[in-house]
């Protein structure tokens, strides 16, 4: 049996684009970006974020799956260069690595 994605998914899946770190500085300076595991599905995180699903974000959290974007990884993004994709789930952006 395959489950359909849901309407919501479809949604924030479209409204996911690649995006350059300088892009993503001045998101960064207001505390509001959020590093997603590149073993997670960016899209689903979002999702669960915008549903304000509570246990798989703490268990993303605790595992630090899902972490804000500390000054080490934002140097490390600075100075990689790697191909980042990024969705919206007001007031956070998300953002992980596609090319790992």
């Amino acid at each position: 049996m395959t489950e359909q994605p849901s309407t919501l998914y479809a949604k924030l899946l479209g409204e996911t684009a690649p995006i350059s770190w300088k892009e993503l500085q001045p998101f960064f300076a207001r505390g509001a970006l959020l590093w997603v595991d590149p073993g997670l599905d960016l899209v689903a995180v979002a999702e669960s974020f915008a549903l304000d699903q509570k246990e798989p974000i703490a268990a993303w959290l605790e595992a630090a799956k899902v972490e804000k974007v500390s000054d080490s990884r934002a140097l490390e993004l600075h100075d990689g260069a790697p191909d980042l994709w990024a969705v919206v789930v007001s007031p956070w952006i998300l953002i992980q690595n596609r090319a790992a």
